[in-house]
């Protein structure tokens, strides 16, 4: 586990509501309801992608405005993060095999992206089809993040950028280990259902 750095990409709003939890008050039965305003689709957003291990963030970078990740540009993203894996930890790198896990996005699965892994001794940690729940990502990181900007407003993207960078960089280095160990034990449970669908999932992952 401690060879695999793991990725994807993620929109970041400018507002982005609370969830009925967090919106959740402490009234009296005689107090008036609080008025809500109706969801709007935030107009100002960036593009965030992040790469990390069980040692914390290993690249990051945001999507210029009107780029789409097609697969020139995720290309270019592999080469700033092996230089940026070669700069943070040179002795490690160079001495343990490294794995890469994303998810299975178009230009995440074209063939010059599989080319520059194997070239490069990236072994490709493959992602179950439609399984978000077994990215760490989708299941960890993306909404740990986005948890902590919700219900807030951001006025421009340079403001996005700036929160999202320091809620990043706030993350202890212990929770990365344990959102590795949580991947763990959700490919055991898998395993242990043969593949097959079983209940109760979030409860039994949730802590």
């Amino acid at each position: 586990m401690g060879q695999i750095i793991t990725g994807d990409e993620t929109w970041v709003y400018g507002y982005d509501p609370e969830t009925k939890r967090q919106s959740l008050q402490w009234k009296s039965v005689d107090f008036p309801r609080p008025k809500k305003a109706g969801q709007v689709w935030p107009k100002v957003k960036v593009m965030l992608i992040v790469f990390f291990n069980m040692e914390g963030t290993v690249y990051s970078e945001y999507v210029p405005q009107g780029q789409t990740v097609n697969q020139q540009f995720y290309l270019q993203v592999l080469k700033r993060l092996r230089l940026a894996v070669s700069h943070k930890r040179p002795q490690k790198w160079e001495v343990v095999a490294r794995a890469l896990h994303h998810d299975n996005a178009p230009a995440h699965t074209e063939h010059s992206i599989q080319v520059f892994l194997a070239n490069h001794g990236f072994p490709v940690i493959q992602q179950p089809p439609y399984s978000p729940d077994m990215a760490p990502c989708d299941f960890w990181l993306f909404p740990q993040l986005k948890t902590v900007m919700k219900g807030k407003r951001f006025e421009d993207i340079d403001a996005i950028k700036k929160n999202a960078m320091s809620i990043l960089n706030t993350i202890p280095k212990d929770t990365f280990k344990k959102c590795f160990q949580r991947w763990q034990d959700r490919w055991k449970q898998c395993v242990n259902s043969r593949g097959e669908y079983f209940e109760n999932y979030l409860n039994i992952f949730s802590h």
